[in-house]
């Protein structure tokens, strides 16, 4: 029966900002779409892997002007520098572009005009907040102040990370311009929308079927259930991106030619390769197209983006793929503990292979999160791949070098044994197949077990001190090599350069397709080192290089308002309270007995606390969700207001408030007693 066609298959994942290094939390997404793709190249289908750097906005515009040098610059410097880092993760993109190209602008400008010809598009006059210094417009992020709700300073214009409350940045008491520090006044501006409410029903279907994960899917219909909005996408200069059409002084919100990057990059690489381009963007064909993204950005992907490629008349996704987030050591990656890794200071101390491993030992189909546990990570990587894979290869070698000419026995001794690993093949092509790496992986590590169980019965090492038993060394080390092979075939999506190590020694190809026989009388190289074991010493400097000391830095509301006087360096500045006043405060130790997430709110942890034999355990709302995971706080003491008023929030009522140091997000830390402190104890 002849073979299937090969598929015909475009792959993307989101496109890294061109404002900073890649992390590891970037790399946890490259990682996972090159494992697939390289999946389905040895499988024989013609897959290619698109990407690009996502190159607008006004915080590049900002960065540059910082640095003193002009956008393009700057995007520029940073481009090469992902380039870098994807490369030296072994990241095999078949093209990477630029949404700061030509290629982009002509795609941009052109869905524009079929989303207004087709009457998907209005206009509005709409207030914003404004900088009278920089004279631009502010985003919520670029706006800051004291919550209305709480009354916590130095919080963001769309939500406070304290409380959780959600409002308009015009609700901020005291509000100060992020970028200024000058007070922003309101100012009105006409605004372009895309008419996202029109395709209810079109999104309704989309969100029914299997596009989407479950979980996805589910998310996204909070969004329609709700009333979909018009979705704004212009901007108004100053702003780096592509100006409008006909409409001077307006430019493309990056969002809005971001995914449109996916189009143009594509169409960057068939102009450079003679690839054709329509079959894969042009509805009714018999490719496939598949985006690999993380779950914060979702509702672009999964609502604004198949609505406009369907106003265009261009087809949709077959799948959109998300990820969960990436933790160290089970909290957010923070820079003052070092977990705040980028790509480039893990390369200066860690082989790629060792983290690409880990992550597909550790990715399934779900938007889970991950996370990359530092002890887990060294002694998962010396114990499946260097103690389980390439112990095969290594045991076996030496033997048929020095003995057999290196070349394999005439005749496979364990037939059966070779071709029921190979029989595998279709049960973990179908896990890598959905994204199920952890489990692939699991699949091929009891393998790897099988076939050192078999050299430990058989042992080549005492059999060779036999007379007469020269055949069977040769035979058991044969199927050992074989069976390396067969191995080594699974794990070439995950282990590349290991794989083509592998296959300079095994002198034949490690893909899927070729993995039909056992090899016999077959001539191998010279067996090379193929990795060597993670020395945990390369971790623990890696963490220090990426450590950083926090510093405490007054916000720009305090900086606005600060007296004449200069405060310390790294001290932040706020307005004097009296003695009396602070000897209200009652501060107790506490034991938190149990924590849990807050559904619907993105900053809060749900935390119960003990203050002491008889007295009532307290219910407390902390904004330390980002630093925290809940399970690592059960147990541990802490110091908290005990006599804070009662406050009422919209998920429960909060008695109390605990305090934390830090500059806020993933470097937040609870303040913890000494030993010997005991829940109640009264702090002085």
């Amino acid at each position: 029966m002849a073979a299937p066609a090969p598929r015909k298959i475009l792959v993307t994942s989101a496109l890294p900002y061109a404002n900073g290094s890649l992390h590891l939390g970037h790399l946890l997404e490259q990682v996972q779409t090159d494992i697939w793709v390289r999946f389905q190249k040895s499988r024989g289908h013609h897959c290619l892997y698109i990407c690009a750097d996502d190159a607008h906005g006004t915080a590049i515009m900002l960065t540059a002007e910082k640095l003193g040098i002009s956008p393009e610059q700057q995007i520029e410097n940073v481009q090469q520098e992902h380039i870098r880092d994807s490369a030296g993760f072994l990241i095999g993109f078949d093209n990477f572009h630029t949404t700061h190209s030509q290629e982009n602008r002509v795609w941009s400008e052109t869905i524009y005009q079929r989303l207004k010809d087709n009457g998907h598009i209005a206009s509005r006059a709409i207030t914003q907040a404004f900088d009278p210094e920089k004279q631009l417009f502010l985003a919520d992020r670029f706006i800051k102040g004291t919550c209305p709700r709480c009354k916590t300073a130095d919080q963001y214009g769309d939500n406070c990370e304290a409380c959780g409350a959600t409002y308009s940045p015009t609700d901020l008491i005291d509000p100060v311009s992020a970028i200024s520090g000058a007070t922003p006044i309101e100012k009105e501006s006409i605004h372009f929308f895309f008419k996202l409410p029109e395709f209810e029903g079109m999104l309704k279907q989309w969100l029914a079927s299997d596009t989407l994960q479950p979980q996805v899917a589910n998310k996204l219909r909070e969004w329609t259930e709700a009333g979909l909005q018009e979705w704004d996408i212009s901007r108004d200069a100053p702003y780096f991106g592509f100006e409008i059409p006909g409409e001077p002084g307006k430019y493309f919100y990056v969002w809005l030619d971001a995914p449109i990057g996916y189009i143009a990059s594509f169409q960057n690489y068939c102009d450079r390769t003679g690839h054709p381009f329509d079959e894969y963007w042009q509805p009714g064909g018999d490719t496939e197209l598949y985006h690999f993204i993380g779950k914060d950005i979702i509702n672009f992907h999964g609502l604004f983006w198949p609505a406009m490629l369907q106003s265009a008349g261009l087809r949709a996704p077959s799948a959109i793929y998300a990820h969960g987030f990436l933790t160290v050591n089970g909290t957010k990656m923070s820079k003052s503990r070092g977990t705040f890794i980028k790509a480039s200071t893990y390369l200066e101390h860690l082989d790629a292979q060792y983290l690409r491993y880990y992550f597909a030992a550790k990715l399934s189909g779900s938007v889970d999160d991950i996370d990359l546990n530092l002890e887990d990570f060294v002694q998962r990587v010396n114990s499946d791949v260097v103690g389980k894979v390439v112990n095969i290869a290594s045991r076996c070698a030496g033997f048929l070098r020095n003995s057999y000419d290196n070349t394999l026995s005439a005749t496979c001794a364990e037939q059966a044994l070779v071709e029921s690993f190979i029989a595998s093949g279709d049960a973990i092509a179908a896990l890598y197949e959905e994204r199920e790496f952890n489990k692939a992986i699991r699949e091929i590590i009891a393998l790897a077990d099988r076939a050192n169980q078999y050299i430990d019965e058989k042992k080549p090492w005492a059999l060779a001190k036999q007379e007469g038993a020269e055949q069977e060394v040769h035979d058991v080390c044969s199927v050992g090599i074989n069976l390396f092979r067969v191995l080594m075939t699974y794990l070439k999506p995950v282990l590349p350069a290991m794989a083509e190590k592998s296959e300079a020694y095994l002198q034949c190809s490690l893909d899927w397709t070729a993995l039909q026989a056992p090899l016999v009388a077959h001539a191998l190289d010279t067996f090379q080192p193929l990795l060597t074991r993670v020395d945990p010493k390369q971790v623990e400097a890696m963490v220090e290089a990426s450590r950083e000391t926090p510093t405490v830095a007054a916000p720009p509301a305090a900086k606005a308002k600060a007296s004449k006087a200069k405060p310390a360096p790294g001290v932040a500045t706020a307005a004097t309270i009296e003695f009396d006043d602070f000897a209200k405060i009652d501060l107790r130790i506490a034991e938190i007995v149990a924590a849990d997430h807050v559904e619907g709110a993105d900053k809060l942890l749900r935390l119960t606390l003990n203050l002491g034999e008889g007295a009532d355990q307290k219910q407390v709302f902390a904004g330390i969700k980002s630093a925290y995971q809940p399970e690592d706080l059960v147990g541990k003491l802490t110091v908290m207001v005990a006599n804070l008023a009662p406050r009422k929030m919209r998920f429960g009522v909060s008695e109390g408030m605990v305090l934390a140091a830090g500059p806020g997000d993933s470097e937040l830390f609870l303040l913890e007693p000494h030993a010997g402190a005991r829940p109640g104890m009264q702090v002085k």
